[in-house]
């Protein structure tokens, strides 16, 4: 048994060697596995020119395994402490794409390091996950679905929104509304606030579709609506991403052997749209099985936070598998025209630095979180 003073000793007295022996290798492999994915899929994507992003993604994925593994070996009770620092660094970072960010496609969503360009887009995913989660973790079960309580969480996802909005970064915007809701909703929330919100989304929808988006943006929503309205400009990708999926069959075409992938006819294919290339080159089985992978490591993390014994780590392991979760599912609905376009990518096979710095690290919290899932926090109460 590890009560309150056991568990503190215990959880200090482990050696390396014995916190890296009883960390989930089973997530840590799958995890290398979809990374792996990606190298050969950027590789086909890019004509096996080895150094138009393959070998760049592979570095990064080493690189970011190093850190996840760092990040896992830290104590949960550093990651409880550091929730809001977190937090307010990745807001000042989104402050700091208005003065100094660089534009790309109409779009300034990045800072300029000298060594790489960060999007601390991607870096708010997994601080307003912790932000949240201790958030909820401190406040008495009372206050979790008065409107003090509410308040205080939905101001955490508002200000980062906002920021994120002005970029413009829709898809971004809702990915982390969805996560703090989901959070909110795990945290105990009672069905009647749960009912209310459901009917001011209905009323805010039409609202904010006709008030909220830029023009390109309902566009994109008209065609996935209708695809065939604009079959060469606003349709033209997803027209393009059914072909490529289409025409690989049951058993794909083969190994660099895709022909829309050849002719350069889906745009982003390296990166958002790198799920064509599979299909299209692997076929249905190739893509049933990138899928299956993806819900083993759902499934896992989802078993990892019902072992845990404290709020924060299971709001923390949920929160982050969610965001996960949200990006496969995005991704793969716009790329099957079940969704509309926007600028999602597939987590760990996309070709892209931020994001995979942003959703190793999510896995290294995760990990960290089961790891020390005997330890008990204290709550702050508010």
């Amino acid at each position: 048994m590890r009560g309150l003073g056991a568990s503190g000793s215990f959880e200090s007295s482990r050696s390396l060697q014995t916190k890296l022996y009883e960390l989930n290798w089973l997530l840590i492999a799958l995890i290398m596995l979809i990374g792996m994915v990606g190298v050969v899929m950027i590789y086909s994507a890019t004509d096996g020119i080895w150094t138009q992003g393959a070998m760049q993604h592979m570095v990064r994925i080493g690189v970011c395994a190093l850190i996840m593994l760092i990040v896992a070996l830290i104590d949960i009770r550093v990651w409880y402490n550091l929730a809001y620092p977190a937090y307010a660094g990745a807001l000042l970072l989104l402050i700091a794409v208005e003065f100094f960010g660089i534009s790309v496609n109409g779009s300034q969503r990045w800072v300029d390091l000298g060594f790489m360009r960060l999007q601390p887009s991607e870096i708010m995913k997994p601080a307003i996950v912790m932000a949240i989660a201790r958030y909820y973790h401190d406040l008495p079960d009372w206050r979790v679905s008065r409107i003090s309580g509410l308040a205080g969480g939905a101001l955490l996802i508002v200000l980062p929104m906002a920021l994120i909005l002005r970029q413009p970064d829709l898809g971004t915007s809702l990915l982390l509304a969805a996560t703090g809701i989901a959070i909110v909703f795990l945290s105990g929330v009672n069905w009647r606030v749960i009912g209310g919100a459901a009917l001011g989304a209905v009323i805010a929808i039409p609202l904010f579709f006709r008030f909220g988006l830029k023009e390109y943006q309902r566009a994109r929503i008209w065609t996935f609506l209708d695809p065939s309205r604009d079959p060469t400009g606003a349709s033209y990708h997803i027209t393009q991403s059914k072909i490529a999926l289409g025409s690989g069959g049951v058993n794909g075409k083969g190994f660099m052997n895709g022909t829309q992938r050849q002719g350069d006819y889906v745009p982003e294919n390296r990166t958002d749209f790198i799920f064509t290339v599979i299909g299209e080159e692997f076929g249905l089985i190739g893509s049933l099985l990138t899928i299956g992978i993806y819900m083993a490591v759902i499934a896992l993390c989802i078993w990892l936070a019902w072992q845990c014994k404290n709020a924060f780590s299971k709001l923390l392991i949920l929160g982050l598998t969610t965001t996960f979760t949200l990006y496969i599912f995005i991704n793969l609905g716009m790329v099957m025209g079940l969704a509309p376009v926007v600028g999602v990518p597939l987590p760990l096979i996309s070709y892209g630095g931020t994001v995979i710095l942003a959703v190793m690290g999510g896995f290294g919290l995760i990990l960290s979180a089961h790891l020390h899932r005997n330890v008990e926090l204290p709550r702050t109460y508010q």
